[in-house]
């Protein structure tokens, strides 16, 4: 009895497994399609499974276990990077040892901003404490690199490149330049001649991330490494990758803006409300302390169909404009385009003034737009899009330094928003004077600024002095402007 259980659990235990390549689902038979990513033919044999834990207990060594109040904190502390919106992002600089995940779309500016922020690094404090930074590429030549260097003014005397995908050679760079900081682009080009698979695969990923976070804690150093992104913009390759590195920011950007934002993900050493904001242009990638410009348009006052208003990326307040364009449609069936701001968001919007401010629209093209290529998520810009919208249909333009802020409700109600004491700041910053919010907002008005508050929609739409004519309330076309 004994002998045919024993037989029993060796076979079970020799039994061969197989693992997605792409994944890294497992399964006991092998199968032509995997059940978690649904791709085909990357299910393959990884021998046989384990015949139990192989790990046996170790004495501590020189590391015992200490109370948590005995721990010095000091080498732990946060080194700037001399970049101050990255350094926003990562709450305050890089911690030695700590290992950060940049991912992003290709040619959103991956590349070119860890450049730049190696040589910062490198070059220190205004020139000061110089410090050695390795930086390994294995998608470009060393001269490509050299080039993109020379172009963006991030050439240092201690920023060391080495183009090399071997995770052997890697390690030995390391090994002989002992770097204050390490740069890998991308993790999913370096690859180990001691594990199966290609580069970018589940175990080549898992295994290079392992040995780059080992390198990283051992010596306190630390590490930035670029990852690839799939179609759907998650980070490419095992999820594990990001479980095991301590930071993971997004970058992103439209290719036709200029805008780039990095927002972390992930964070064990700060806040993950953070957004850093950036402006890619010939010159390389540079950090924008103030990047309302970019949604601001210029063009002066008394322009109907504009609105500005205030969002929140994280923790910080973003004035944009948005703008919308009203026009007779000779279709059956009105366009409704926007362009950064969600179609859905719209058509609401549409129907809660056509049924509780009385703007008829059945037979208009509405078009709605932001400024600088930012998109619209929150419904705190609800009010804003309304207020242009009714601006574009009665040809009358907004009084000159008006911001709006707030929710717009299905019943018509106007609905408080988070962060509203710092959206109101921010305006009044920027120079606006009149601000029409939800309310019962109990946020105190800043100096030269007069808080308009309105419950209902059709109130702010008086208040804010665009009031729709009386022969649109009755269903006639407002004469052309």
């Amino acid at each position: 009895m004994s002998t045919t259980t024993s037989s029993r659990t060796r076979a079970k235990q020799s039994r061969p497994g197989y693992r997605c390549t792409e994944c890294g689902w497992t399964t006991s038979k092998w199968v032509g399609r995997c059940g978690e990513c649904q791709e085909w033919g990357t299910v393959t044999d990884e021998g046989p499974a384990s015949a139990g834990p192989r790990t046996v207990a170790t004495s501590p060594g020189r590391a015992p276990a200490r109370p948590i109040s005995e721990i010095d904190v000091a080498s732990a502390q946060a080194a700037p990077t001399q970049v101050p919106e990255l350094d926003r992002v990562l709450g305050g600089g890089l911690v030695p040892g700590a290992v950060v995940l940049l991912a992003g779309e290709p040619g959103v500016g991956k590349s070119t901003l860890l450049l730049d922020v190696a040589a910062a690094y490198a070059r220190g404090a205004d020139g000061r404490d110089a410090r050695t930074v390795l930086y390994v590429t294995g998608e470009e030549s060393a001269g490509q690199v050299r080039l993109r260097a020379e172009r963006v003014g991030a050439l240092a005397p201690t920023l060391l490149l080495a183009a090399e995908t071997d995770l052997g050679t890697v390690l030995g760079h390391i090994e002989a330049n002992e770097p204050d900081l390490l740069v890998v682009d991308s993790v999913q080009t370096i690859a180990s001649a001691e594990v199966d698979g290609a580069p970018g695969g589940v175990s080549q990923v898992r295994e290079v991330a392992a040995a780059l976070i080992a390198v990283a804690k051992s010596r306190q150093v630390p590490v930035l490494l670029v990852g690839h992104v799939t179609k759907d913009g998650t980070v490419a390759g095992p999820r594990t990758l990001e479980h095991l590195v301590d930071v993971v920011c997004q970058f992103e950007g439209d290719r036709h803006s200029r805008l780039r934002m990095v927002r972390a993900v992930k964070n064990r050493y700060g806040p993950t409300d953070e957004v850093g904001c950036f402006e890619l242009s010939e010159a390389g990638i540079v950090g924008l302390s103030d990047p309302s410009g970019l949604f601001l348009s210029h063009l002066g006052a008394g322009v109907p169909g504009t609105c500005v208003t205030v969002t929140l990326e994280g923790r910080r307040p973003l004035a944009l404009e948005l703008q919308s364009l009203v026009a007779p449609s000779p279709l059956a069936n009105p366009r409704r385009t926007t362009s950064g701001v969600e179609s859905s968001r719209l058509a609401m919007i549409l129907a809660v003034l056509h049924r509780h401010a009385g703007l008829r629209l059945a037979d208009q093209d509405v078009y709605v737009s932001t400024i600088g290529g930012a998109r619209v998520t929150e419904p705190a810009a609800d009010l804003a899009t309304s207020l242009a919208i009714v601006s574009a249909r009665t040809g009358e333009p907004l009084p000159t330094g008006t911001v709006a802020l707030g929710e717009v409700g299905l019943a018509g109600d106007i609905r408080p928003v988070t962060g509203l004491d710092r959206r109101v700041g921010e305006a009044a910053r920027l120079g606006f004077v009149r601000a029409v919010v939800p309310a019962g907002s109990s946020v105190k008005a800043p100096a030269g600024m007069q808080l308009l508050e309105a419950r209902h929609l059709a109130e702010a739409v008086e208040l804010a002095g665009v009031g729709v004519r009386s022969a649109d309330r009755r269903g006639e076309r407002p004469p052309a402007s």
